[in-house]
């Protein structure tokens, strides 16, 4: 690719975002001009005390081993939270928009997971929501990007990170996380001979 030729990308120079596909479809973009990267005044996209709330609550639910605690307070950010939804340890639901965070009935989300609504880059933040479908589940250390959907059945190895939708009843590992084949191999691997 030679600079110049259309390539559906956003260009900012010297920076070159890549805007593509339905994961990207869902996000929102927010501009940030100025000399700053996006994160910089991050106090304009959301109010600082709301932050701090949010922040504490999801400390107090990442230490608590009650999940019934745990789904009430998130809840009460703005989370939907299913009947019967597990989190596990140290699952990290987005700080600055958990409301834009779905999981429906008993999924789970284990140890040390993280679920991003947001991305702050150089010129601008993205927010999006994740869904995560009834009965999947998000493997330890795993971690969702902004408007990814997580199917129905669905399951996110642990320490991958997921960077597009997950079909229901699909198993994904790795970074960026793909789907498994029926010998536990990414599907787009060649047979060994």
């Amino acid at each position: 690719m030679t600079a110049g030729e259309p390539t559906g990308l956003i260009t900012a120079a010297p920076y070159t975002t890549y805007v593509s596909g339905p994961r990207h479809d869902r996000l929102r973009q927010h501009p940030t001009p100025g000399p700053h990267n996006s994160l910089f005044p991050w106090p304009d996209a959301k109010h600082p005390f709301r932050v701090m709330v949010n922040y504490v609550v999801i400390l107090v639910c990442r230490i608590s081993p009650s999940l019934r605690l745990k789904n009430w307070l998130l809840s009460r950010l703005g989370v939907t939270v299913g009947d019967g939804v597990a989190w596990g340890l140290e699952s990290t639901p987005d700080v600055f928009w958990p409301e834009l965070i779905t999981v429906d009935d008993h999924a789970i989300i284990g140890y040390d997971a993280t679920l991003l609504c947001h991305e702050f880059l150089q010129d601008e933040y993205r927010t999006g929501e994740v869904v995560v479908g009834e009965r999947a589940m998000i493997g330890a250390g795993a971690i969702v990007l902004p408007g990814v959907e997580i199917g129905a059945g669905a399951q996110v190895a642990a320490n991958s990170l997921v960077t597009a939708d997950v079909p229901p009843e699909t198993t994904v590992a790795g970074v960026p996380a793909e789907p498994l084949g029926s010998d536990d191999q990414p599907t787009d691997e060649p047979e060994p001979r």
